[in-house]
């Protein structure tokens, strides 16, 4: 990970925050600060160069979970809670508003780092994933992927996918060849963090899926105990 990666940390004490500045600066990424929930919305509607936030719960103004439901609505950045409540019922409400992923104060700096590099990993294919325009493209005997309409077509007639079940494949036709697993797709395309439920969700939008692909299903090949590839 680089600079090129821009994070922004919400905390409402001064020593938490220049503590995260001087580890993820460390690490090359540039870090902008906010102390307050409310001023952590206005810089993500001001600023398009962010790629993750950083955010503690228990703020004055406006606290971290209202903060990312504001956020929520109008951006898919990755939100980490750092945060001091521990309980279960905290996290629920965290991850209910919004929330990616959550470490509990006091915390170690390598599983910082790590929570941080993974969802920075996320971010990066879900945001590629939407940004790639391209002529259409063919794959299996008759499907035709077209990115700009986020449709795929079958002799020239348009097949009736979810939102879901058409970024499944575009996220596995634009990386042929590569085996994703049920953690990966789940992450990139629901922007959730993988729990043992979602590799059933993985599953059945999968095997719909190829059942809509109706000839061309066999291009998405189960590879056993690894996940789905496209090749």
């Amino acid at each position: 990970m680089s600079d090129s990666y821009k994070i922004l940390v919400v905390d409402d004490e001064p020593d938490i925050r220049q503590l995260l500045k001087i580890v993820l600066e460390k690490d090359g990424y540039a870090v902008i600060e906010a102390e307050n929930g409310e001023q952590a919305v206005e810089l993500v509607r001001s600023d398009s160069e962010l790629s993750l936030i950083i955010m503690d719960i228990m703020m004055p103004v406006l606290n971290g979970v209202n903060a990312a439901k504001e956020i929520r609505e109008i951006s898919s950045l990755p939100i980490l809670f750092l945060t001091a409540k521990s309980a279960d019922s905290d996290k629920v409400l965290a991850f209910g508003s919004g929330g990616d992923d959550y470490i509990v104060k006091p915390f170690y700096a390598t599983d910082l780092k790590l929570r941080v590099s993974a969802l920075l990993r996320r971010w990066d294919m879900f945001r590629n994933l939407h940004d790639k325009t391209a002529e259409p493209e063919s794959i299996g005997k008759a499907l035709e992927i077209n990115t700009e309409e986020k449709a795929v077509y079958r002799h020239g007639e348009r097949i009736a996918l979810t939102e879901k079940e058409y970024e499944l494949l575009h996220l596995m036709t634009s990386e042929r060849g590569r085996t994703f697993s049920p953690v990966e797709l789940y992450e990139t395309i629901w922007q959730e963090t993988y729990l043992p439920s979602s590799s059933n969700t993985v599953l059945v939008h999968i095997a719909n899926l190829r059942k809509k692909l109706g000839e061309d299903q066999s291009i998405i090949r189960t590879v056993w105990g690894k996940g789905y590839v496209i090749d």
